[in-house]
């Protein structure tokens, strides 16, 4: 659930199919992302789980199953 959620998130700001996203990707080098595309994309998260996730762990976040990893570690609402 976690991994679909930021799979479709991930794919529609970066402006690419769900299905090429795995969890061994880095946002910055593999994916493409800039800081500000991760913001948003934890802000789609949060947006479609129902969520908030703290600002802090953010930075170390360098994988795809890293940020599951966070996700999944955040209490739901």
């Amino acid at each position: 659930m976690e991994f679909d959620a930021l799979k479709k998130v991930t794919a529609k700001i970066l402006g690419m199919d769900p299905d090429e996203i795995e969890l061994d990707m880095t946002f910055q080098s593999d994916l493409g992302a800039d800081s500000l595309d991760v913001y948003q994309i934890v802000m789609g998260v949060e947006d479609e789980l129902d969520i908030t996730i703290p600002v802090e762990p953010l930075a170390q976040i360098k994988t795809v199953q890293e940020a599951v990893e966070l996700i999944k570690s955040v209490k739901r609402k």
